[in-house]
């Protein structure tokens, strides 16, 4: 895993401003600590900050081959988990290979196939490819958008980076945001719309596309989108399917050259993996898996049980642990490194996020980091095979709106007066959601009830599981550590979008297919255990704390929030607590202490970006 940005211009000689290549690069060193290159033609400049997952010495980069008279240099950030495949496929069309990276291997295939090699790579990956003679420049992104990807084009320069602050490192690009980008982030953050990303002209290559750039013309389009079609595998075939992809996935996952654990709940999604894991560890002859978790200081005291976190997780976890024999590790975040990591997570997403949600997984990977390099989550389980409320309550299913986020209305009122009608929080979010509507692959003569929740599936995979890749992608990164997600390998997403809520919905339970799948992976109490989010504080400690954050913003006439709030409103709210807040305004877990947090690092982050609201 690494950090990539890049600069393409037509114009300017590129040797002479090496330095703005550099400040771009070394915004993305928490993402690639341990190594830095470059490479500067006339014409291109490519910088990369590089994580160690694989080949230590013969994956650097950028890295550059030819073939014949060409010259081909790529950047990249992932990891291709059928690397093996592809250099024996490529060794017998004739190629030689210099090192066992699948950085190497991908440059390769794209010298043999051109774009076309993206179809062939099952992996996690973002990545530029530079042909000096034919002077052109290809990028692409995973399927699923595990791994992040933007850019922008001005003047006669052509930008891209991982991050958002490699392309405001550079003198073309301004920290500008016109009403769309306000809506997008209070009407649909900390979501946002796919390939938008906030700042004016910056955008987000959406996952599964690819982007040529030459003579100053960019062309993009996709290169893999969801085929609906029948599904004619009976109960038993579907159950054995499932189980082989997932095993698939896990064990081609759990391969690399530095030390890697599992994230582990004790629920079905990461008990599923990390039992999987410590197969193969067993089998290998390794040592024991390890595997970490996270809680809060005093939750043990504070949790309540509601309808979207029915229960603890510490119970659960010890339960797996001693199942699986497995070396675990439990990280305990405390209120006051929760509040102080708020600034930190919103400087890692470059935007405000999931306020406490993201911050305690920074955290959390930070612990992790000091042990392991690489971490396997059950990230994007959910989504794939139907585990949200949204997908069996009939009134969250049939809302015409996001099911995670209905409160648009609400949020509208937090908005000042005199912006709320130029930005228009109802109409954005209506249009977004009927655009996302419009590209459902649809199946000819389906009934209308199974045509409602493919909507909800393809809503879920275009938006909720993005939100929540990026989470993962940004906290982790920013602490050096790779996360890999084994649900997201896009053959079980190909297979399973198409297989029925009958199955998926197996004995009208929550991902009931995947129970089954499961059988006699897990104990069967947790086989059974009811879904349950990632954990939140429930310590009273960090509402006051939070709540007295937000007062000091609203008694300051300086704070860059001021003018975009309701001040009286936002002030009611916190000084009651955020009572009308009981229920979640985004997702399961955000509520009253998340909005404070919330609109802190709006503040936060107008205030460190230097943002400039346009008219």
């Amino acid at each position: 895993m690494c950090g990539i940005t890049g600069w393409i211009d037509e114009k300017i000689q590129l040797p002479q401003d090496r330095i703005i290549l550099e400040r771009m690069t070394a915004t993305l060193t928490n993402r690639g600590p341990d190594a830095e290159g470059y490479w500067i033609s006339d014409r291109a400049a490519l910088g990369h900050r590089r994580l160690t997952v694989v080949d230590p010495v013969g994956g650097s980069q950028p890295m550059v081959r030819t073939l014949g008279e060409q010259t081909f240099v790529i950047v990249y950030n992932g990891e291709l988990y059928n690397t093996p495949e592809l250099r024996g496929e490529l060794a017998l069309r004739g190629h030689h290979f210099q090192g066992h990276s699948d950085t190497e291997v991908l440059l390769t295939a794209y010298m043999e196939w051109g774009p076309s090699c993206v179809e062939k790579c099952n992996g996690i990956f973002a990545f530029g490819i530079w042909n000096q003679v034919e002077q052109s420049f290809f990028m692409a992104r995973d399927r699923l958008g595990v791994k992040p990807l933007f850019y922008t084009k001005r003047k006669n320069a052509f930008l891209f980076g991982s991050e958002l602050k490699a392309l405001l490192a550079h003198p073309l690009v301004k920290p500008e945001v016109a009403a769309d980008g306000l809506a997008e982030i209070f009407a649909l953050g900390p979501a946002r719309t796919p390939g938008h990303a906030v700042f004016k002209n910056v955008h987000e290559l959406r996952p599964g596309y690819s982007l040529f750039y030459k003579n100053n013309t960019l062309t993009i389009k996709p290169y893999w989108q969801l085929v609906t079609a029948p599904h004619e595998d009976d109960l038993y075939t579907t159950i054995h399917k499932v189980r082989e992809l997932l095993e698939d996935s896990i064990s081609r996952q759990l391969v690399a050259d530095v030390p890697v654990c599992t994230l582990l709940s004790g629920g079905l999604d990461s008990s599923a993996l990390s039992a999987f894991a410590a197969k193969t560890y067993k089998g290998a002859g390794q040592g024991p898996l390890h595997t970490y978790s996270v809680d809060y200081t005093d939750n043990d005291r504070y949790f309540q049980a509601s309808l979207y976190q029915p229960n603890s997780d510490a119970p659960w976890i010890e339960r797996m642990s001693t199942f699986l024999n497995s070396q675990h590790h439990y990280v305990t975040v405390d209120t006051p490194q929760l509040v102080e990591a708020l600034r930190i997570a919103m400087l890692a997403r470059d935007l405000p996020g999931m306020a406490d949600v993201d911050a305690s997984l920074y955290l959390f990977c930070q612990q992790i980091k000091k042990d392991a390099t690489v971490a396997l989550s059950g990230e994007c389980a959910d989504e794939i095979f139907g585990g949200y409320p949204w997908f069996h309550r009939e009134d969250l299913l049939n809302a015409p709106t996001f099911p995670w986020s209905r409160s648009v209305r609400y949020r509208e009122k937090l908005l000042a007066p005199e912006i709320r009608e130029p930005v228009n929080l109802v109409e954005y979010v209506i249009n977004r959601y009927q655009e996302t509507l419009s590209e459902v692959p649809r199946l000819l003569g389906e009934a209308a009830a199974d045509g409602r929740r493919r909507e909800m599936f393809y809503l879920n995979q275009i938006w909720f599981m993005q939100t929540l890749l990026d989470r993962k992608d940004r906290m982790s990164m920013a602490t050096g550590l790779e996360v890999r997600v084994p649900f997201c390998d896009h053959r079980i997403v190909e297979y399973v979008w198409n297989v029925p809520w009958s199955m998926k919905y197996f004995n009208n339970r929550e991902k009931g297919l995947l129970r089954l799948a499961l059988a006699d992976v897990l104990p069967e109490d947790v086989l059974e255990r009811r879904k349950s989010p990632y954990p939140k504080t429930h310590n009273p400690a960090y509402l006051a704390a939070v709540r007295q954050i937000l007062l000091e913003i609203l008694d300051d006439p300086t704070a860059p929030l001021l003018p975009l709030i309701d001040v009286s409103y936002v002030r009611k709210l916190v000084e009651t607590e955020g009572d009308s807040l009981s229920q979640p305004w985004f997702g399961q877990l955000m509520s009253g202490p998340q909005l404070f947090a919330f609109l802190y690092q709006v503040n936060e982050w107008l205030k460190e970006y230097r943002v400039v609201i346009l008219p």
